[in-house]
């Protein structure tokens, strides 16, 4: 079997295909960037399609965009955990295809034919990644395949109608974020402190974050099968707390000058609000909207991570400068207000209108620009100049 590197180094086709993550965050970003306005648009009644339902919305933006960040991440990691991971050429194309063969007969042919096709894509990948973790014999990388079978699981069921569908897909993407932002944020923020000789590191794993992963993959496991009890929500809370006390031992706010470091703080703090929310709508309901915990999770947490996780990997794995440019920086205010609104318009009924209309503009106005920004960078040749390190 060849090695990661070997295909790389042998891959004469088009450089949009030279490695998984170009075409996949160049998609999910597009996607996403038209998604959310037609959904707007479709609610608002200035669209008959009646594709265009909330089920829709929720599945294109967890399994659809999400689902699509997540693959191409994972080509990333997977090269890295196996040495010899297929992220060039013919198999990034058959699975480019696929997600985009179920991104149009969702809106189409919504149906039984559309969600076979939509549901074998996130399906055959877990398959991939099992055969290369278990050639490579990589047991730490394990967990993150077993999050990502249950995502293609929970994306199965979301078509058969099981009503714990929806949550299982929002909760497994957000321990993904949870478990993996463990490992990537302190590690890059250790390395931006490393070379400017900044004391004291961000703290080292610990007993503290074991129990904060515990806590959090417990809280969110109770809530997918139990939405309305109050150990779920008890657990969300203290699982959340956990977050916010790994995120302080990272120290953050040092690197708060460097905005390609700090989103990641901030999108992993929206993680740990969104569950610490979920838990409060729980308890609370009538004091905390269910629909504002949602979104501060979703939109907050993992549309604000992956941006983070989509701007640093693609400047990363094409040579460039691991430093946010000015498009950069404006793509993360907007999905920061994007995030923002949203959950206040939850919060806010009578500014709600406006506040959902200003969230959306915001949400494809980010992910717009990040398809005209980093687009040109995925679609050409690794720059020289660089190594490509994550």
């Amino acid at each position: 079997m060849r090695t990661t590197a070997q295909i790389l180094r042998d891959y004469r086709g088009p450089a949009l295909f030279s490695f998984g993550f170009r075409p996949f965050f160049l998609l999910a970003a597009i996607w996403s960037a038209l998604a959310v306005p037609l959904w707007l648009l479709a609610y608002r009644g200035h669209l008959p399609a009646a594709a265009l339902s909330r089920d829709w919305h929720v599945h294109e933006m967890l399994f659809g965009y999400a689902g699509a960040v997540v693959v191409g991440y994972m080509t990333v990691a997977g090269a890295n955990w196996t040495g010899h991971f297929p992220v060039a050429g013919r198999p990034i194309m058959a699975l480019v295809a696929l997600w985009l063969a179920g991104r149009l007969t969702m809106l189409a042919l919504p149906g039984p034919v559309a969600a076979v096709i939509e549901a074998s894509f996130l399906a055959i990948f877990a398959a991939a990644l099992w055969r290369e973790q278990l050639a490579a014999a990589n047991w730490r990388s394990v967990p993150p395949c077993i999050v990502v079978t249950l995502l293609a699981l929970a994306n199965i069921g979301f078509h058969l109608g099981w009503p714990m569908a929806e949550r299982a897909g929002l909760a497994l993407i957000a321990f993904l974020i949870a478990m993996m932002g463990g490992r990537l944020v302190p590690s890059f923020t250790r390395n931006w402190f490393a070379r400017r000789k900044i004391l004291p590191e961000p703290a080292p794993q610990g007993l503290l974050d074991r129990i904060a992963m515990a806590l959090t993959g417990a809280g969110l496991a109770l809530w997918v099968l139990a939405p309305d009890t109050a150990p779920a929500g008890l657990l969300l809370i203290a699982g959340g707390a956990g977050l916010v006390a790994r995120l302080l031992r990272w120290r953050g706010w040092v690197a708060a000058r460097e905005a390609m470091v700090a989103i990641l703080h901030l999108g992993y703090l929206w993680c740990a609000a969104g569950l610490m929310l979920l838990g409060g709508a729980v308890l609370w309901p009538d004091a905390i909207p269910p629909s504002a915990a949602l979104h501060a999770l979703a939109a907050g947490g993992i549309g604000t991570m992956t941006l983070a996780m989509m701007t640093r990997t693609s400047r990363s794995h094409t040579g460039r400068a691991r430093e946010a440019d000015r498009p950069t920086r404006i793509l993360y205010a907007l999905v920061t207000v994007a995030a923002l609104a949203r959950v206040l318009a939850s919060l806010m009924p009578d500014a709600y209108t406006g506040l959902l209309v200003l969230s959306a503009l915001c949400w494809a106005l980010a992910f717009a620009l990040f398809a005209l920004a980093y687009g040109p960078m995925l679609a050409r040749p690794m720059e020289k100049r660089r190594s490509a390190s994550r």
